[in-house]
């Protein structure tokens, strides 16, 4: 058996990656603040904006949980913050922002690191974003998680090199955080706009395809071998 572990997953990309991973030798676990009654999948429903409960949680789980063929961790959870400056912002918003978009991965990632030792491969995929390579106005704490995630991804890589680990960008998703983006205030988002565009001129990708399009990357056999990657450079090879 494989095993899957996708936080995030009961809405968007999360929930469109496990429904694709469900195959008769995969076991899929999500991760997320409720579970999806449509997702025929263990499912924990848990806050990664209150993180270390629930690396505690899965590093018990691995403890009884052996003999998979190989072991896999998807960090797709985020969380945006309501579009604005930063000095406007809500301190506990930004707070759980940081939490679920750094804090948790990398305690995440020392859990299964420690919970996997012996499984012969071993992947981490940490979803990351074009904001965190492009800084944009409006969205301070998100583009600082994915420019963290990026960085947490170089250093496990160095750290554990037996390890494939990717910060992979998946392009522009119809998502709620677009919905969010778009529903933004002018006045405090200058991005609106563009963002809104995106919609308008059909440019945004489904959830369905761009998990298509990360699962077939991830299963390559050269996933990992480049850390920092972006789905739009690696098309459809």
């Amino acid at each position: 058996m494989h095993l899957f572990i996708v936080t995030g997953s009961s809405r968007g990309l999360g929930a469109a990656l496990c429904r694709q991973l469900l195959h008769a030798d995969h076991h899929v676990l999500g991760l997320a603040r409720r579970t999806d009654a449509t997702l025929a999948t263990p499912q924990w429903a848990v806050d990664l904006a209150d993180p270390e409960p629930v690396a505690e949680r899965l590093t018990a789980w691995l403890r009884t949980s052996t003999g998979w063929h190989s072991a896999t961790l998807i960090n797709n959870a985020a969380l945006l913050a309501p579009p604005g400056p930063l000095a406007t912002s809500d301190p506990a918003g930004l707070a759980a922002a940081l939490r679920v978009g750094l804090e948790a991965p990398a305690l995440l990632c020392q859990a299964f690191l420690a919970g996997t030792q012996g499984v012969a491969t071993r992947r981490i995929l940490n979803v990351s974003s074009g904001l965190g390579r492009r800084a944009m106005a409006g969205s301070a704490a998100y583009c600082a998680v994915k420019a963290g995630l990026d960085h947490l991804s170089r250093a496990l890589a160095l750290e554990e090199p037996e390890v494939r680990i990717e910060s992979l960008a998946p392009g522009v998703i119809d998502t709620d955080m677009q919905v969010q983006l778009r529903g933004a205030d002018p006045a405090h988002f200058s991005e609106q706009a563009r963002f809104q565009g995106l919609k308008d001129q059909g440019l945004l990708q489904s959830a369905e395809g761009a998990a298509q399009a990360i699962l077939r990357h991830l299963l390559r056999p050269d996933f990992g071998k480049t850390v920092i990657t972006d789905i739009r450079e690696i098309g459809n090879s």
